[in-house]
């Protein structure tokens, strides 16, 4: 009997000892001192799945919105959980918590994407790491970026606008602007990264590179055929590419202010510099993120301005006064200039607030971390909600309003994040708002243009954008549309570029 006491009496130390070493172990590392804190509120949905469904199934902002303000009446305010695409997630929606994640405590939260994304961009890109690689990397890019460098880019952006222009003036067709706007903002990427390349090399780029883009948000599947399967052949044969152009460029010897020229000559205090794969990853992350964002906001800020003639006009007013004191155009557009268009500088950062192309981002907790008194346990999501902030009338007054004057004041601290925060921040947001710039410029002094049919709303493909990327018609300034009688559109998904139109609703 004393021998049945004793083993069971030790079963019940063991066991004792085994429940207790998890709240051990976080008094060890001093996160958890005195109390457990407890996780946030909200709804982690059914088993497995969540509440993917839900967020799928409706305009992804009003789903994070209503979590945010309401739910089984409850009011969950700025930070609640959720379960989607298979991970347990904490939403995080005021500025002082977006600044807590991407700031202050950005060494507790790790950026985070699926492999099979990792895979078609390249595991070296800079935006999937952090610490000492991602410093020295993104101080290659910024530099590269960098006002005093893309300022030189002005004649050659200009240049592309314009061509980009006269195309789609001249075709006679109605354009899917965001699909046109996607290929400018890549030539753009090409001459920031590559300056002058060879045209066939940029061919190659752009032929196998729209692959992968096409695939990068199918469902990931290695089975031939698929979307995702062949986006990731092309994804090896840009590596190819890419390759033969930085070979290229080292017989050369040549030393470019491109970004290449910033990757190829950097060496780390080792005397280290960046293999090729390395470089290639890079291009192709800034490539990714330089196009569809930059392509969205620029659709957004033409579907804005048309939407609202008598602001339309007064942005004209200001763009003619430039384009007047450069000989009627005959003279290139100066740095200083771009920087001297308050009006349509209003208008950009307003369509940046309205459209929060970037709605939020995903970071993953290092470690169990304590917010405001909730738990975000180690290994979960972490999502500070922009559009949220941006949206919210507490910072913006009537903020569904597009409503340039309120950027006569400057935002409160952390309230304006269309390029997110932190070192994880675009490194191109200047470069972004430059090619907007320049094109409102040639677009409002010399073209004109209708939006063909009368739908309204937001699409997602993954960024918002205006509904069926804003069929719109384009003409120049001194010829003469043709205008029909009432506003429809037929054969609209035939073809991404160009659109048969039957009847056209034109701009006055």
């Amino acid at each position: 009997m004393e021998t049945v006491s004793i083993l069971l009496l030790n079963v019940i130390l063991f066991l004792s000892t085994l429940l207790s070493y998890p709240f051990l172990r976080k008094q060890k590392r001093g996160l958890f001192p005195i109390k457990i804190f407890k996780l946030p509120p909200g709804s982690m949905g059914w088993p497995f799945i969540g509440e993917t469904l839900q967020l799928y199934s409706q305009d992804p902002n009003i789903f994070f919105l209503t979590k945010q303000t309401r739910s089984h009446h409850e009011i969950y305010g700025e930070i609640f959980k959720t379960h989607i695409l298979g991970c347990p997630c904490v939403m995080l929606a005021s500025p002082e918590a977006a600044r807590f994640v991407l700031v202050t405590h950005a060494h507790l939260f790790k950026p985070t994407y699926p492999k099979s994304k990792e895979k078609l961009i390249g595991p070296y890109a800079l935006f999937f790491h952090q610490g000492e690689y991602h410093t020295r990397l993104r101080k290659l890019v910024q530099s590269s970026l960098a006002p005093d460098t893309i300022r030189k880019l002005i004649p050659n952006i200009e240049d592309l606008v314009v061509s980009a222009l006269e195309s789609w003036a001249t075709s006679g067709h109605v354009i899917n602007t965001f699909y046109e706007m996607k290929k400018f903002s890549f030539d753009i990427g090409i001459l920031s990264i590559f300056g002058h390349l060879d045209r066939g090399y940029r061919k190659k780029l752009e032929e196998n590179y729209r692959i992968v883009d096409k695939g990068y948000n199918s469902f990931p599947t290695n089975i031939p055929g698929t979307a995702y399967h062949k986006a990731f052949l092309a994804r090896k044969r840009l590596n190819q590419i890419l390759v033969e152009i930085i070979c290229e460029r080292k017989e050369k010897r040549l030393v470019e202010k491109d970004l290449l020229g910033h990757l190829l000559n950097f060496k780390d205090e080792k005397g280290q510099t960046l293999t090729d794969d390395q470089i290639a990853d890079n291009i192709i992350g800034v490539l990714f993120a330089a196009q569809d964002t930059t392509a969205s906001f620029i659709t957004w800020i033409l579907k804005f301005l048309h939407d609202d003639p008598k602001l339309l006009a007064a942005v004209k007013a200001e763009q003619k006064a430039i384009y007047e004191s450069n000989d009627g155009g005959k003279k290139p557009l100066t740095w200083a200039q771009t920087r001297s268009m308050p009006l349509t500088y209003k208008v950009v950062l307003e369509s940046l607030r309205m459209a929060s192309i970037i709605s939020f981002t995903f970071r993953e907790a290092v470690d169990d971390v304590e917010y405001k008194g909730y738990l975000i346990p180690k290994g979960w999501k972490v999502m500070p909600l922009f559009r949220n902030i941006h949206h919210n009338p507490e910072f913006f007054s009537n903020p569904h309003d597009f409503d340039p004057s309120r950027f006569e004041v400057a935002p409160k601290p952390n309230t304006f994040m269309p390029f997110g925060k932190g070192v994880h921040a675009c490194p191109g947001n200047e470069l972004a708002k430059l090619e907007a710039l320049i094109l409102i410029h040639h677009l409002v002094t010399k073209f004109r243009w209708g939006v063909v049919g009368s739908q309204s709303g937001i699409q997602y493909g993954p960024f918002p954008i205006p509904q069926q990327g804003l069929p719109a018609r384009f003409w120049k300034e001194s010829s003469r549309p043709i205008q029909d009688v009432c506003p429809y559109v037929t054969d609209l998904g035939k073809s991404p570029s160009s659109i048969t139109a039957t009847k056209t609703l034109l701009l006055p």
